[in-house]
């Protein structure tokens, strides 16, 4: 796994809603904003599952994600790319469902999916256009 550097935190965390996006086991893309993200540390983020549809049965296909995030006072773009673990119960589905319903008690909190980071790549354009950062 790899760390988020200080300046994706930043960025990641302006960024409402945050474009994920997901493909399924034949590489059928699929592309959602997701409301609900938190950074958990450096390495992991913590997705709710309040309506995910097509995005559920591609993670159950294949675990991995792209995220992609935007700062217009920086000028800074990130994409962070993951594995995905969903959990429907245990310490982490607990912790995303006291979390969500804490600030929606009427959102459905059907799942959890924490993404363990693995790349980081510059998504602005210019000369560093795709560069990886992490």
């Amino acid at each position: 796994m790899v760390k988020m550097p200080a300046e994706v935190k930043e960025t990641l965390e302006k960024q409402k809603p945050i474009p994920i996006a997901t493909a399924s086991k034949a590489g059928m893309p699929n592309v959602v904003f997701v409301g609900l993200m938190k950074i958990i540390d450096d390495e992991t983020i913590m997705l709710a599952d309040n309506f995910f549809y097509k995005t559920a049965q591609n993670l159950a296909e294949n675990p991995k994600i792209s995220i992609l995030c935007y700062n217009g006072d920086t000028k800074k773009s990130f994409q962070i790319k993951g594995n995905v673990t969903v959990t429907k119960e245990g310490p982490d589905f607990e912790a995303m469902r006291a979390w969500v319903h804490g600030i929606n008690n009427k959102l459905p909190a059907k799942s959890c999916a924490v993404v363990k980071i693995t790349e980081i790549y510059n998504a602005m354009w210019g000369p560093a256009a795709g560069k990886q950062v992490a």
